[in-house]
């Protein structure tokens, strides 16, 4: 038996041990070969990548270290003694390895592979092998399959005497699309219960989780977030609480440096999270533009009727709003300024972005007449009204109020760059993939105070010399990224 030792490392959703090389109770070179290694004590296993470590300060020959994450996921207390066993590799991956080879898989074969997968029982490796699989073909059958599978392994809510339960979801890769946060309050001014579970950005500026802490504490447990939708008809928090289709957060890990991004895996995602909150009307946002991750038309109504037909089958009243994404929304890219541009809104100031606002609008009408008390045709108006009468407002920070203060004050980085405008002209177009990252290099969204404040956007004059944005950071490695890289290709072209 080696002793339990808690480390805290994090590797994010990776399980993962160190073992000392002159462990005394094990030959290490018994697990190299697997490259993993199986934890076990009194009924409780867990799987973990295996690091040798030769330090005995961190790992003593008797101990077993575990990461922040695997040490949670294991559930035992530091100095446990545990023991090891050779990993056994899950039968469910001779499925992935079929899938290789070309073949459809049923509904039950995909939960078993999705059941391997939420209990860490797969490596990075074998999860990129299923994803790539999957990315290469995909029926329609097999999407509705995967999306079945990702909500049974998690927790699912319900809400059963709440009645309409709505939400809102937008597809993403446009910078400052900060809807949410103000259809939310909308919504809940209205009456219309809407639980926003938002995730954190993983490669953008910002997610709504991100933001909305600038405002108020969005790590909620599941109890508290339940008591405060009951209370307020609302709320915007992070979903890592939730455990809502836990399969997805594996999942995208390994999409992301994959660059993995099929329309197949993207509704699974989507729709496995929203059907497993206990949605029961949901509005899809898809921005189609040059630099937006759905680029044409076609491809925008393509995606919409998979969200139609796998959405029908799984019982949720569905809806597609199709909007421009050809530029930035707002004027604020990273938490701090997008936090201000949404309040501006909500506070109904004449300066605040105008587009921001009307896309709020157009999407909470269509959320509204998710209400039969409301009339077809009438949802903008009654949007609106709750806007400009301050109702908006007030349920926003009533929900800010009941989720509580933020765990730190965020302030906008004091250190200010601006990129100047080459020519005189019209601005005609802005690279969305290029400002975001160059807010991210600023330090966006773990720095809350830094991104970019745009001054000009499409259709607008500007002189030469005359700035385009500002660069906003705190610190001054990642001032000096963001503006090398801006000087490289600001993003924003001049005609």
């Amino acid at each position: 038996m080696l002793t339990l030792r808690h480390l805290a490392i994090d590797t994010v959703r990776e399980n993962v041990a160190f073992l000392n090389r002159r462990c005394t109770r094990y030959h290490v070179e018994d697990f190299l070969g697997l490259g993993r290694v199986e934890v076990r004590n009194d009924g409780r296993s867990l799987l973990a990548v295996l690091n040798i470590v030769d330090d005995p300060a961190i790992v003593a020959p008797d101990e077993i270290g575990l990461s922040d994450p695997a040490f949670g996921q294991l559930g035992l207390a530091a100095g446990t003694a545990v023991h090891l066993v050779p990993p056994t590799p899950p039968e469910s991956f001779e499925l992935v390895r079929a899938k290789v080879g070309g073949a459809a898989l049923t509904d039950d074969q995909l939960a078993a592979i999705i059941r391997d997968i939420t209990e860490q029982r797969y490596s990075k490796i074998e999860i990129a092998a299923f994803l790539i699989a999957c990315a290469s073909f995909m029926t329609t059958a097999e999407v509705l399959g995967l999306t079945r599978a990702m909500i049974a392994a998690g927790t699912r809510l319900h809400w059963q005497d709440l009645g309409t339960i709505a939400d809102k979801h937008c597809i993403g890769g446009i910078p400052g699309n900060r809807t949410s946060m103000i259809v939310v309050p909308i919504v809940a001014a209205h009456g219309l219960p809407i639980p926003k579970t938002s995730s954190r950005a993983i490669t953008s500026p910002a997610g709504t989780a991100d933001t909305m802490e600038v405002l108020a504490n969005v790590d909620v447990p599941m109890e508290r977030m339940q008591a405060l939708v009951r209370e307020a008809k609302g709320c915007l928090v992070w979903g890592g609480h939730v455990r809502l289709s836990p399969a997805d957060d594996i999942l995208i890990s390994v999409e992301r440096p994959l660059a993995i991004d099929t329309r197949e895996q993207l509704v699974a995602s989507i729709l496995s999270k929203k059907v497993a909150a206990g949605s029961s009307h949901l509005l899809i946002d898809i921005p189609v533009g040059p630099s937006a991750k759905i680029r044409t038309a076609g491809e925008a109504v393509r995606l919409r009727k998979l969200f139609e037909h796998v959405g029908d089958r799984l019982g949720l009243t569905l809806e597609v709003a199709i909007t421009d994404g050809s530029q930035p929304v707002g004027r604020g890219i990273g938490p701090v300024l997008e936090a201000r541009d949404v309040m501006a809104v909500l506070r109904n100031d004449p300066a605040c972005p105008a587009d921001l606002r009307e896309r709020a609008l157009l999407l909470a009408g269509r959320i509204l007449e998710f209400d039969p008390a409301v009339r077809g045709g009438s949802g903008n108006r009654r949007a609106r009204d709750l806007l400009e009468s301050g109702a908006a407002l007030a349920a926003m920070e009533r929900i800010i109020a009941l989720q509580g203060p933020p765990p730190a004050v965020a302030t906008l980085g004091s250190l200010v760059a601006e990129v100047a405008s080459p020519a005189d002209g019209i601005v005609s177009s802005l690279d969305c993939y290029r400002l975001a990252r160059i807010a991210r290099l600023a330090g966006a969204p773990t720095d809350k105070g830094a991104g970019i404040d745009l001054l000009r956007k499409v259709g607008e004059p500007v002189r030469r010399g005359e700035p385009l944005y500002r660069i906003h950071a705190s610190t001054n490695a990642d001032f000096t990224f963001a503006q090398a890289f801006a000087a490289e290709n600001s993003g924003v072209a001049v005609a």
